[in-house]
């Protein structure tokens, strides 16, 4: 009985140690298999899609920038706050959503201010990351984003998805995408819902990860 004893004290001995070393190592193999890092960004949100697009990100292990109109921030709040739950990093995409470079600077300013603010109310905190609509841009929007500590992003690779790209066309371009770049996507369209699975494993399978979107370079980084 001594002799029992004694072994299963050595053998309980022997998996106490081996348990934590065993999830020690798994963190960093995980980690060597980001080469290198995209930003997944999705524009227009939050709407009724928005906790769907989130489930489908967190069960495939992606996080992405999150470019909500500040209308939508204002009447959604909960999913602003879901958003950042689920690891989603939440940006400035204009209030309206209107043709920036059409307006006064006056009307550009409130455009951004406003959204700074439903942002942060609606709990999603204060972004540092502005992408016009359209992708429209001048010396007058970029000053008025400085302003407000905001950084101009806008995007290396188009989906398409807001064109009725496919989800096999949308999945291709994630397949174009290399290290620091940033593909645009939607919030809304029901092909880039069923896409994100296959751009987890297209990711994957060329060693990339989704990254955050640097403030400083607006290229992506490890998050």
């Amino acid at each position: 009985m001594a002799t029992t004893t004694r072994v299963l004290a050595v053998l309980t001995a022997a998996a106490a140690l081996t348990a934590p070393a065993t999830a020690s190592t798994a963190a960093p193999a995980r980690a060597a298999a980001c080469t290198g890092y995209v930003g997944l960004t999705f524009d227009d949100g939050p709407s009724g899609t928005t906790t769907s697009l989130l489930n489908a990100l967190r069960q495939n292990g992606l996080r992405a920038t999150m470019f909500n109109t500040g209308q939508n921030a204002a009447a959604n709040p909960s999913l602003v706050r879901a958003q950042v739950t689920a690891g989603m990093w939440v940006a400035n995409h204009s209030y309206t959503h209107p043709h920036l470079t059409r307006l006064s600077q006056a009307q550009i300013d409130s455009e951004i201010s406003r959204t700074q603010q439903a942002v942060a109310n609606a709990g999603g905190g204060t972004p540092k990351l502005f992408r016009p609509p359209y992708g429209e841009t001048n010396a007058t929007v970029k000053s008025v984003a400085a302003r407000y500590g905001l950084t101009e992003i806008i995007w290396h690779v188009d989906s398409q998805d807001w064109n009725g790209a496919s989800t096999d066309a949308i999945v291709q371009s994630v397949a174009r995408l290399t290290n620091g770049q940033v593909l645009l996507m939607h919030d809304w369209p029901a092909n880039t819902l069923a896409a994100v699975p296959r751009i987890a494993q297209t990711l994957a399978s060329r060693g990339l990860c989704a990254g955050a979107i640097s403030p400083q370079t607006g290229r992506a980084v490890a998050p």
